[in-house]
């Protein structure tokens, strides 16, 4: 997996982000000028950028992917992009929000070009689940090869 991406979820893990050192990832420092533009080195504002690819960077696709509100991205040219997972957001957890989250979660990876169709497994951990959220991991076999991905999910208000 050669994609790389810029770290937008640094708090955010998979099983495989736990083996990765993200405080030693590259950071670019950013100046933001008053007029809105950016420019790299010197004073000013810094923010730290990090890069992530290879596993964390398929990891936290199909985070982006899973809470992203499915259509939301249409105006930019990617109206099948997302979930309908904010549908569940707020209901009560219970065998039909299961469901309906599993459809959900199926049809939004089943969009992600870089795992094979369907999961390995999806299993909810009720024990983790709060009054109105849904947990759950998620397997998926990447494209690449190698292991499969684990996700950790909660879903809720």
């Amino acid at each position: 997996m050669a994609d790389t991406d810029l770290l937008v979820l640094p708090h955010f893990a998979a099983h495989d982000a736990g083996e990765a050192d993200l405080s030693t990832a590259p950071k670019i420092a950013v100046r933001v000028r008053p007029d809105g533009g950016v420019e790299t080195g010197g004073r000013g504002e810094v923010a730290d950028l990090a890069a992530v690819s290879g596993r964390e960077n398929l990891a936290q696709a199909l985070i982006l992917r899973l809470l992203t509100p499915l259509g939301s991205l249409a105006p930019l040219g990617h109206p099948d992009y997302g979930s309908r997972l904010h549908e569940l957001v707020g209901a009560p957890r219970d065998t039909a929000r299961r469901h309906l989250c599993r459809a959900f979660v199926l049809a939004a990876i089943a969009r992600e070009p870089r795992v094979e169709p369907g999961a390995v497994s999806l299993d909810f951990d009720p024990a983790a689940e709060g009054p109105d959220s849904l947990a759950f991991t998620l397997v998926v076999q990447p494209v690449a090869g190698g292991d499969p991905l684990a996700l950790n999910l909660e879903v809720g208000a």
